[in-house]
């Protein structure tokens, strides 16, 4: 194969794993059973279909005490959104993090993933219209009161490209976000030739792939910068990267933090993309949560029937919180990692 050739080759290769990469193929089942338990408590799954704007059908589950445990009414709500080559069931390995202190979780397939309707994703373009029809559809239910957002990848730049058209979210939580597609694939592209390759190679390509791209999911890649977004964002959010990640690379995620407006840390975690996060970091999302979510008002219910681990966050949640602007998480093995693992594939968004 010719040069050009190879480089037509790559290029395919590229536009394809951002809007078309390997859909998670999964059964219901996979999700676990509709019933079951954690720290002694009981929880059901209720599984849904919404349409977006577009007219697709997404899929979604919403996680919740049962009825005669149910504290509340109304509860607090975190939505979880996945990564480009994934679906839903991410959110399964949250679930011990939130469910024991009366925080509900919705998470669902954005369109073109998992078992929901479409071919080709947005990297958040469109994706923040499937998002804002779930948060419609929480607040018609009458069964939640504040709502965040959690995100990993593709679903963290959504959530905050979802957040300054939205302030009533309570709380965000962004994992290995990027900054600015544009300069995402100007470094994949780098990383799928190679250094070698001259700039105005680089420069044909990146027009390739953006072409590409625009005729098949009808977006611009050039109009996708979470980063123009956050100067107006003023949801409280808790921002992390890993040290290892060659792929959305930690200074996507440092930009994002240090423009972003609102009440905001940082923690740097072990590992690269794909690894599970440890049980450090699902202790730091428990209390960001249980403190945004304003959880102290069912502190009472929760440390009766959740145990020590309960009252920890309540002291957080009515001690003052340090100004920090960023942790560093402690190295930890992968084998710590709360609950179940995530099972995002390799090299997903």
């Amino acid at each position: 194969m010719n040069f050009l050739g190879k480089i037509h080759e790559q290029y395919t290769e590229l536009w394809k794993a951002v809007i078309r990469p390997p859909r998670d193929h999964y059964e219901i089942k996979d999700l676990g059973p509709p019933v079951f338990s954690i720290e002694s408590k009981t929880f059901q799954r209720t599984d849904i279909s919404l349409k977006n704007p577009r007219g697709l059908t997404i899929v979604c589950s919403h996680f919740e005490p049962i009825s005669r445990e149910r504290p509340a009414g109304k509860l607090p709500c975190v939505v979880y959104l996945h990564g480009n080559c994934s679906s839903r069931l991410e959110a399964v390995s949250t679930l011990p993090a939130l469910l024991p202190f009366n925080i509900t979780v919705f998470c669902f397939d954005f369109a073109g993933s998992g078992l929901s309707d479409g071919e080709y994703l947005s990297l958040g373009y469109y994706e923040r219209d499937d998002l804002a029809v779930v948060i419609d559809h929480l607040r018609e239910s009458n069964r939640v009161t504040c709502i965040g957002l959690w995100g990993r990848s593709m679903g963290a730049s959504t959530a905050l490209l979802h957040a300054d058209r939205d302030p009533s979210i309570a709380g965000l939580v962004l994992d290995s976000p990027f900054s600015d597609l544009k300069v995402l694939c100007e470094e994949l592209v780098d990383g799928y030739t190679n250094s070698r390759v001259p700039r105005w190679v680089v420069g044909i390509a990146l027009q390739l792939v953006r072409n590409s791209i625009s005729a098949h999911a009808d977006f611009d890649i050039y109009d996708l910068a979470p980063v123009q977004h956050v100067s107006t964002s003023f949801i409280p959010a808790l921002f992390t990267a890993a040290y290892n990640d060659h792929f959305i690379k930690p200074h996507h995620a440092r930009e994002l933090h240090s423009a972003y407006a609102g009440d905001k840390n940082f923690i740097m975690v072990e590992g690269d993309h794909n690894s599970a996060r440890s049980k450090f970091f699902m202790d730091s999302v428990s209390i960001f949560f249980f403190n945004t979510l304003q959880c102290d008002a069912l502190a009472v219910d929760v440390q009766s029937e959740a145990g020590a681990t309960a009252e920890i966050l309540a002291d957080s949640a009515r001690r003052p919180q340090p100004p920090v602007s960023q942790l560093v998480e402690p190295p930890a093995p992968a084998s710590q990692a709360l609950g179940l693992q995530m099972r995002p594939p390799e090299r997903s968004m």
